[in-house]
């Protein structure tokens, strides 16, 4: 299992960011990466410790969702909007030209020890049901689970992603749509 240092402050670091261009996979440190082709549109999720990216493409033009607790190293331009995670949030961007509406509902949680561990099991017994991309690692307070479950529909994707923090028993819940109109 690889141990990883977090940021101490996870609550205050976290960040949604809406790029209106592609990020290049070479800036992060992928630990799974899954592509779906469908209809009109391309969707691709990359999962890394804490982190991770999703693209979605449809006739050369392209949008990419981060979540991440960096605040540096990552690309300036093309940034359309950015917002921290801490509580629960609800935002929504229509790419006009492209006839595509990204819309992204946060929710992050500080949970016991033993009300962590459990939420832990849970969500790795989901992922193996789901096939979803998962990945663990350890930070300083101990295990950790990223895991990143997509579904494709004719016009839309959904992703769901979930982030589980030791240090801080913190939980980060992310549910985002791509939706062609």
């Amino acid at each position: 299992m690889t141990h990883i240092s977090t940021n101490p402050n996870v609550l205050q670091t976290y960040q949604v960011s809406l790029y209106q261009r592609a990020l290049h996979p070479e800036l992060f440190n992928l630990q799974g990466r899954r592509v779906i082709r469908h209809g009109d549109y391309e969707f691709e999720s990359w999962l890394m410790p804490g982190e991770h990216v999703l693209r979605f493409e449809r006739d050369g033009w392209c949008a990419c969702e981060l979540v991440s607790d960096r605040d540096s190293g990552l690309p300036q331009a093309g940034i359309v909007d950015t917002f921290y995670c801490a509580g629960e949030h609800e935002y929504e961007h229509r790419f006009k030209p492209q006839s595509t509406v990204y819309m992204s509902n946060v929710q992050t949680e500080q949970l016991s020890d033993n009300i962590y561990l459990a939420t832990l099991d849970e969500m790795r017994d989901h992922a193996s049901q789901e096939d979803a991309l998962s990945f663990e690692w350890e930070d300083e307070g101990g295990k950790c689970l990223s895991v990143l479950d997509v579904q494709r529909y004719s016009k839309e994707v959904h992703a769901q992603s979930y982030h589980l923090l030791a240090r801080g028993g913190v939980v980060l819940r992310t549910q985002s749509i791509f939706e062609l109109r």
